[in-house]
């Protein structure tokens, strides 16, 4: 099994930064691509950011520029930095882990099979 533990999410206001940490364990091996998604009141579950094991990433559209995900040395913990942030950005987030590439599960959530329990992110305006 692979466990992960999102951290850091909390309330700030429109224009604000915020960092999300996400510790990985268990059997990493397991763990080839890394992913934030995030999941707004009444909207369906989208991808925000994915990292591979050798640092490639993939971002969301909507948060481009403003949102950075990273991974330590040991990738054992991920983050995501956020920036410039928008009440759009309410949401909880969730970090997850997928067997595969990112360019195979890039866009496929079905192939994140490892999911922590998210923590909640408020913006206000």
């Amino acid at each position: 099994q692979v466990q992960l533990v999102e951290s850091g999410g909390g309330s700030v206001q429109s224009g604000g930064s915020l960092r999300l940490s996400c510790t990985v364990s268990g059997y990493t091996d397991r763990a080839d691509c890394m992913g934030w998604f995030r999941q707004a009141p009444g909207k369906e579950r989208e991808g925000v950011a994915a990292i591979d094991r050798g640092g490639a990433t993939r971002y969301a559209d909507s948060v481009k520029v403003r949102f950075t995900i990273s991974q330590s040395n040991a990738k054992n913990t991920l983050y995501l930095q956020m920036s410039s942030m928008k009440p759009e950005d309410t949401a909880m987030y969730y970090c997850a882990a997928s067997p595969y590439s990112c360019s195979t599960s890039w866009g496929a959530l079905s192939t994140f099979l490892y999911w922590g329990q998210g923590t909640q992110v408020t913006v206000s305006a």
